[in-house]
């Protein structure tokens, strides 16, 4: 398949659409279901990127969920602790354990499950029956492999009516070393951003504590990996194998900080046993849990505990969460990593990594403020490497 014509382009006004190779070969792909859009070839591309480059850095299945050309989160196939596993709703699935690339996209999906809803997924491995049957229950639009088991392909072509989109990607295919792109008709050209992301960007330690150990070094690694495939300016924060918050294309990093911290958050909160413990009424499904706890956490537009409002979702009324309790234990978390894709211009950034739990940073350096953010880092005891490489990503 040389082109294939898309409905439209970003808009449904914006016709005609298509992909192509501009050498005029081969397109390195095969859509065997669906007819995916001109967004979902977007998220397919940037994410099948992601998780390769994870998988060929930690040498374990990655998986990353997209929504408007920005992961949610990614992760590794690692076996999910109880509560996560009830946090992320994947607690009735027996033997999780046994297929690393269900873990990862068990954690993947269930990190920011309100900004996964409808999401594009990426494995970097052939997709097996397990993986399948975690995407078939899931709100999604498509999915992007190297390839399918058989039993695993006709589980995925079920969703959606049988218009589910699943995409299979040449793992070999290497794209031109230089890429163009079009703005208002004039043509952009720059040489692909190669960069490889590895152990040896976390050598040059900038802060009094130089220790980073083993898991905080892979967590680092993922959170610049998924950076580099994240819309700029952008933060990420990673836990246990995955990124757990993700602030993406702020203006302000700080508020990239802010964005990410929050979401990192509320993902250490929904494992908190009084959110694990709502009584939620037996017909309440996924996706509406998810806003619910949302709402339960952060209070945000509706009260879901005040008296005419909780009979909707839950059995009986549950307490509400304090804002002593969850700063309690919020202040017990600690060990999280967090990458930026450019240098912090300033210690309020520091300052709600803290916030977070945050152990261990790794961002560029080369800010006229460098010192006074190692200094904010020194007075918690942060440990800082300065890698020496922008990750931008427009």
């Amino acid at each position: 398949m040389k082109e294939f014509e898309l409905k439209y382009g970003c808009n449904p006004n914006q016709k005609p659409a298509k992909i192509f190779m501009a050498d005029g070969s081969e397109l390195p792909i095969k859509i065997l279901n669906g007819k995916p859009g001109y967004i979902n070839f977007l998220d397919a591309f940037n994410s099948w990127q992601l998780v390769k480059e994870l998988k060929e850095a930690l040498g374990l299945p990655a998986v990353t969920s997209f929504k408007h050309v920005s992961p949610t989160s990614a992760a590794v196939g690692i076996p999910l602790p109880l509560k996560l596993k009830k946090a992320c709703f994947v607690d009735d699935i027996e033997n999780l354990d046994e297929s690393p690339l269900a873990c990862a996209y068990a954690r993947a999906r269930g990190t920011d499950r309100m900004c996964s809803f409808g999401d594009w997924v990426a494995l970097s491995d052939v997709c097996d029956t397990a993986t399948a049957l975690l995407i078939k229950r899931e709100v999604s639009d498509g999915v992007i492999a190297p390839g399918y088991e058989p039993e695993a392909l006709e589980i995925l072509k079920s969703k959606r009516n049988g218009n589910y989109n699943i995409v299979e990607i040449d793992p070999d295919y290497v794209p031109a070393e230089i890429e163009h792109k079009q703005v208002y008709g004039i043509t952009f050209e720059q040489g692909r951003n190669n960069f490889k992301i590895d152990e040896s960007l976390l050598t040059n330690l900038v802060t009094e504590n130089k220790e980073i150990p083993d898991s905080a070094k892979r967590d680092l690694i993922i959170s610049l990996i998924t950076l580099k495939y994240t819309q700029s300016n952008s933060v990420c924060f990673a836990f246990d194998g995955q990124a757990i918050g993700v602030g993406a294309g702020q203006q302000s990093r700080v508020h990239c900080t802010r964005l990410a911290g929050s979401k990192a958050d509320t993902w250490f909160m929904r494992q908190y046993d009084k959110v694990l413990n709502l009584p939620f009424k037996d017909d309440i499904k996924r996706p509406d849990r998810d806003n619910i706890i949302d709402g339960y956490i952060n209070r945000n537009e509706e009260d879901v505990c005040a008296d005419g409002i909780w009979q909707k979702y839950f059995k009986t009324q549950p307490e509400p969460l304090t804002d002593e309790e969850i700063k309690a234990y919020l202040s017990g978390i600690s060990g999280v990593s967090l990458g930026s894709d450019a240098f912090f211009p300033f210690d309020d950034n520091i300052e709600r990594a803290h916030k977070s739990g945050v152990s261990y940073i790794a961002e560029p350096g080369g800010s006229i403020r460098d010192d006074i953010v190692i200094d904010c880092c020194n007075k918690y005891g942060i440990a800082m490497a300065f890698t020496g490489m922008r990750l931008f990503h427009h």
